[in-house]
């Protein structure tokens, strides 16, 4: 072999040879990951996630870099293919399918073992009835930042609907341009950017301001990203408190000189033609009516809280969410459920002096939940705080106990209090009376 062939052939084999020492090593760690997530049943992502179509994947490793997860292997790969290896992890960012150069990533909802009920809703947010738009949670988008985009995009949509913007009001008395439904990101994104475009709207809200936020319990830690409102502009939240997100809310409130109407619950809509001929809507809430070019629901997926229904369960003890841990004190509680705010208000409950705490999950792990909140519960299950009953379920309430069946055996517990965090219905009646159409995907986009 000649000097030459040596000079730039050696330095090649090394660079080769590192680099694919490199990538066994990354593959090696994400089957291991992928295993330990199969093995310990964490294989349902928790809302909108990648699916990899492998005759497409190249394994470049783009969506693996593009992922705000990473940190978390949440997508790897797999004998040259990319996976999404650490599911339940996932939590719908959707940068991995932009940054596919290849195209070989679709954004599904559900998947083959567990349907998700999702509205039917358009590229532009529109539902099959023209005139009523779907953004933030209900539509599956439950990320504060996606839930902030759509809402803007969906005004964007809105305004090119004919006589929108064009001066309705100025044609009738009361015919407004549109009626956000919902005071979450959604909707308070979508009220600023309604204003931003001078359009003649208001926004309802059935609670208070902030939505599903401002259910959360004291103290809860909220995960979001760097968004930009209209009118107000960045905002720089990464992770920061129930009370500081709703006191940022109240301040955007005010500044964009915002007009809430809370307490409001819609409870009828009927379409109607309004006077300059276009088709619009009729709304009537407990205490006003509205008639309105355009509608956008812009509320959660909770809708009526999911209860057990088991005997007993009428009793006052029973709650269906946490607002203070402090009311437990020296109490004995029972936590139904296995997702985040079950999790939580099990953990915060515990650390309440003179509690004792036992959470019951029907699964045989916490899958849909945060792994910060699962390491939580593992810690305070060792140190004895608190009580796990995995693969159980209630069987009855009675006035200071409860009765819980598991897989061996049936249990009766000392009980004082229970709180069910089993998610909501979602409020089908209602989008099934104003024509909405509903969808159970099983893994489809």
């Amino acid at each position: 072999m000649s000097p030459i062939m040596w000079l730039y052939g050696l330095p090649l084999v090394v660079i080769l040879f590192v680099y694919f020492w490199n990538r066994s090593k990354k593959h090696r760690k994400s089957k291991r990951v992928f295993e330990e997530a199969v093995s310990s049943g964490m294989t349902e992502p928790a809302s909108i996630h990648p699916v990899v179509n492998h005759t497409l994947c190249l394994g470049c490793a783009s969506c693996v870099a593009a992922c705000p997860e990473k940190a978390k292997n949440v997508l790897g790969l797999i004998q040259g293919k990319a996976h999404l290896v650490n599911p339940t992890h996932c939590i719908g960012h959707g940068a991995c399918k932009t940054a596919c150069p290849f195209d070989a990533i679709d954004l599904v909802f559900g998947s083959e073992k567990r349907g998700v009920d999702i509205p039917q809703v358009d590229p532009d947010f529109q539902t099959n009835v023209p005139g009523i738009f779907i953004a933030g949670e209900l539509g599956g988008m439950g990320l504060i930042r996606n839930a902030i985009k759509q809402g803007v995009e969906a005004v964007d949509s809105i305004c090119k609907l004919d006589g929108v913007g064009k001066g309705m009001s100025k044609r009738s008395d009361d015919a407004i341009d549109l009626v956000i439904v919902g005071a979450g990101p959604a909707g308070i994104a979508a009220s600023l950017a309604a204003k931003d475009k001078k359009l003649n709207f208001v926004t309802l809200e059935q609670d208070s301001l902030g939505g599903t936020v401002s259910h959360y319990p004291r103290g809860k830690i909220v995960m979001t990203a760097p968004a930009v409102l209209p009118i107000v502009g960045k905002m720089q939240f990464k992770e920061t408190t129930k009370e500081a997100l709703m006191e940022f809310w109240a301040g955007v409130v005010v500044k964009a000189g915002l007009e809430i109407k809370d307490r409001e619950r819609v409870e009828s809509v009927e379409a109607e033609t309004l006077t300059d001929q276009n088709q619009g809507f009729h709304v009537k809430t407990g205490s006003s009516e509205y008639h309105t070019r355009a509608i956008l629901l812009a509320i959660g997926r909770r809708g009526t809280p999911r209860k057990l229904g088991v005997p007993g369960e009428e009793q006052t003890k029973v709650v269906y969410r946490l607002i203070d841990p402090a009311q437990y004190r020296g109490q004995h509680v029972l936590v139904v459920g296995g997702g985040d705010s079950a999790l939580e208000a099990a953990v915060s409950i515990s650390e309440e002096e003179g509690t004792t705490v036992a959470i019951s999950y029907r699964s045989e792990a916490f899958s849909r939940a945060k792994e910060k909140n699962r390491l939580k519960i593992a810690d305070a299950e060792k140190i004895g705080r608190l009580r796990v009953l995995m693969k159980s379920t209630v069987k009855h309430i009675e006035p200071d106990k409860v009765v819980i069946t598991t897989e061996d055996e049936e249990l009766c517990i000392n009980n004082d209090a229970i709180i069910v965090c089993a998610g909501g219905i979602l409020p089908t009646g209602f989008l099934k009376d104003i024509g909405v159409a509903v969808e159970t995907k099983f893994g489809t986009a």
